[in-house]
């Protein structure tokens, strides 16, 4: 992890995400700098996407996609901005040591950029890592866009 980095102990993960309700799929920030975030998600029986043992290794795009949600929330309010909705274009080299994420398991979903252009597309890579042993469950890197008003651009695209 990078020196200039703040950890957080008390901050609401819900404040830096443009989700609500359910759809938070994180359950807290564990640290936080200028180029990647670290978040933390434990699997429970009654958690979105769950099914008999676990969470299916494919939900692990999301897990990577809300903390880049997060990183981005986290550098707007930085900035003093609000925070905005992005949207995930793609994901690269998606690799996984295990079919779902077990009930119980603590998981680590640490992202950190590669690439932030001026109109708004982001690259990132990530990794989801057990807490107990740090052990690599799933890599990818995963392309985002952001736009300046994400308003005017979904009108826009339903031209």
């Amino acid at each position: 992890m990078m020196d200039d980095s703040t950890v957080f102990e008390n901050l609401d993960i819900r404040s830096l995400l443009p989700h609500s309700g359910r759809m938070v799929l994180l359950d807290r920030l564990l640290h936080a700098g200028a180029e990647e975030l670290q978040a933390e998600v434990t699997i429970r029986a009654d958690s979105l996407f769950c099914q008999p043992h676990g969470v299916p290794a494919w939900v692990g795009v999301e897990y990577m996609a809300q903390a880049i949600a997060a990183y981005a929330g986290y550098s707007a309010k930085q900035r003093g901005e609000s925070v905005k909705i992005g949207f995930l274009l793609g994901t690269r080299h998606y690799e996984v040591a295990c079919a779902e994420f077990a009930i119980g398991s603590v998981l680590q979903v640490q992202v950190q950029k590669l690439l932030q252009a001026d109109n708004g597309i982001g690259s990132f890579e990530c990794h989801i890592r057990a807490s107990t042993n740090m052990q690599q469950l799933a890599s990818a890197t995963i392309t985002v866009f952001q736009p300046a008003d994400a308003a005017v651009f979904l009108e826009g695209s339903t031209e």
